[in-house]
């Protein structure tokens, strides 16, 4: 979906840029123009970062927990 429709920006965009490093709104704008004309996709596109970064991390397995029997 388009998510900066000023510069043509899509969310695919956004996700391959936050893979190759970006983490700040202004780095998407520096590499992608995101929010340099009208800025009404800053949201949007903070959005669509923040779920890119999710993605990305690893899985951690939660410590086991152990299982107490009452009485």
């Amino acid at each position: 979906m388009y998510v900066c429709v000023c510069n043509g920006v899509t969310d695919k965009q956004i996700i391959k840029a936050v893979e190759q490093g970006a983490a700040t709104l202004q780095d998407l704008s520096d590499e992608l123009n995101v929010a340099t004309c009208c800025g009404r996709c800053a949201s949007c596109a903070k959005k669509v970062m923040r779920e890119a970064h999710c993605r990305n991390q690893p899985y951690e397995q939660p410590a086991a927990v152990h299982s107490v029997a009452f009485a």
